[in-house]
């Protein structure tokens, strides 16, 4: 088993070096997809909704690989590769009041628009409700996983690093949400 597992990651490495961004798209697709099963089960849903899984795969591979490849790139760009930890706490207040907020926004006005396909009027007022709870939430996580990412993981892997966690994040939103249905009944 354990040659399986080890060929396949030498085949992604190779992939990862000869096609980054394609790799990181797919494999933030990938990931999203994961994550949407596993948080549709979680939340009772017997059948697996297929459309909504292809549709937050596809924000994943369209979207979050993408993003996170140019990011990273830029980021290193900015700060010269430098891996102080100056630099890497300006690399993580930067990434957080900038692309965190971003981020959190546009997802949940596709997730709203595109995958629940709600009229603009009830996404905007959602967001209105409940993004800035999200977006101090995500401050009081995501700036160790920034920290972590930038201190520790190569250039190449901090798409993968990044998605894996946000994939374990959606899954925890998806029982928190849960949890406070099962607690309101």
């Amino acid at each position: 088993m354990s040659e399986i597992v080890n060929e396949a990651w030498r085949k992604y490495l190779i992939q990862l070096q000869s096609h980054p961004l394609r790799t990181k798209a797919i494999t933030s697709g990938v990931l999203a997809g994961c994550s949407d099963a596993i948080a549709q089960k979680i939340s009772g849903i017997k059948k697996l909704q297929l459309r909504r899984l292809l549709l937050i795969m596809l924000y994943g591979f369209g979207y979050g690989g993408p993003f996170g490849h140019f990011l990273h790139k830029l980021m290193d760009i900015i700060f010269k590769g430098k891996k102080d930890n100056k630099t890497i706490a300006k690399k993580v207040l930067l990434e957080q009041l900038t692309s965190s907020p971003w981020n959190n926004m546009l997802f949940m006005m596709y997730y709203g628009l595109v995958v629940e396909g709600r009229p603009w009027n009830l996404v905007k007022s959602k967001v209105r409700k409940d993004y800035p709870s999200i977006q101090l939430t995500a401050w009081k996580f995501w700036p160790i996983v920034g920290w972590v990412n930038y201190q520790y993981m190569p250039l190449q892997f901090r798409v993968l690093f990044h998605s894996f966690v946000a994939s374990c994040w959606a899954i925890f939103l998806n029982l928190k949400a849960r949890s406070g249905v099962i607690k309101q009944a």
